[in-house]
């Protein structure tokens, strides 16, 4: 029997090339391994206010785009978060088993907190205990993240096995899986800090559904340094570093190989090749995309993903519930 693999994405935005490299790509990668369960995560996006008429859309888009970059229905299981009520529920249970001082700690807030920022909602604070949730209902045995979301995971497991000692064998523990090669792509105007829906000048971030000549010009304008060689070196080359980065989760040719391509060429050659990959790969993702959502297929596909995720989730959550004490029946 395959292990099981669960990851879900939050639709805040258009996602980006950062989300198809770090994300997307690995689900893909990963569907005929594991038994993938791969959750639109609509909960999340409402911890900060966001339009209704853009989240809307955004949600259809996310489907998509999960279909476009090559997620089979046949072979993973496609569902929105809040179709499956159970995670609230156990969000809250999971509340209760986590404590203030743990979630103090969670690099969001605390980042959030540092900026001096304003008016943040309890969703913003609480949110770590309800991803718990969306991961333990489903006992995955793996959670594809980046390294700036393994401190999740982390905390996850710390939930996990304190509910599993005071009540008894509960929840599988997962195990972060992090891809050696594309865990985390950067801005391209700013190489020291993710690429991100959230940058404000919208030229360091690539969109899947950019379009090519819109995405060539990001690429070819990236910031990069005056050391005129194509090497990865993070600490004195960043820029440079995550072009090579993202070339090679593109094309699957390793690092050293990339810098023996282009040694003695200038960074114009170099970001041309990488601008002609990341276009041959948007141009592919979005004839797809096209297809999909001008089709009935998305509705069907989240209604045959909630049936099967829904007979999990709610075994589960009703396990939980009998153990700690909360039903009358045992």
């Amino acid at each position: 029997m395959k292990k099981r693999m669960l990851s879900g994405i939050k639709p805040t935005g258009q996602l980006h090339l950062g989300s198809y490299i770090g994300a997307l790509k690995q689900f893909v990668d990963y569907q005929d391994e594991y038994e993938v369960f791969a959750f639109i995560a609509n909960l999340h996006c409402i911890t900060v206010y966001q339009d209704p008429i853009e989240l809307r859309k955004n949600l259809r888009d996310c489907v998509a785009l999960y279909l476009a970059c090559g997620l089979d229905p046949e072979k993973a299981t496609i569902f929105l978060q809040t179709d499956i009520k159970a995670h609230a529920q156990l969000g809250f249970i999971m509340n209760c088993n986590t404590y203030m001082g743990e979630l103090n700690r969670m690099t969001q807030y605390k980042d959030k907190v540092a900026k001096g920022e304003k008016n943040l909602t309890g969703g913003i604070f609480t949110y770590p205990t309800l991803m718990s949730a969306d991961i333990l209902i489903y006992e995955p045995h793996y959670v594809p993240v980046g390294e700036d979301q393994k401190q999740h995971v982390e905390l996850t497991r710390d939930v996990a096995n304190r509910f599993n000692n005071r009540y008894g064998k509960t929840f599988t523990i997962p195990e972060p899986l992090i891809p050696k090669i594309g865990a985390r792509i950067m801005s391209l105007q700013d190489p020291t800090t993710k690429m991100s829906k959230s940058d404000h000048s919208d030229k360091g971030c690539i969109y899947l559904l950019d379009s090519p000549k819109k995405a060539r010009k990001k690429i070819m304008s990236a910031k990069t340094d005056d050391l005129a060689q194509v090497k990865f070196d993070t600490v004195n080359q960043p820029g440079i570093s995550n072009l090579i980065q993202i070339y090679s989760s593109l094309t699957g040719i390793n690092f050293s190989d990339i810098e023996t391509k282009f040694d003695g060429l200038g960074y114009g050659d170099f970001k041309k090749e990488v601008a002609n990959v990341v276009c041959s790969k948007l141009e592919e993702i979005q004839g797809k995309y096209n297809e999909i959502i001008n089709s009935n297929i998305i509705e069907e596909i989240l209604a045959d993903g909630k049936t099967k995720a829904e007979v999990l989730a709610n075994a589960k959550l009703d396990e939980v519930q009998r153990k700690i004490g909360i039903e009358i029946k045992m």
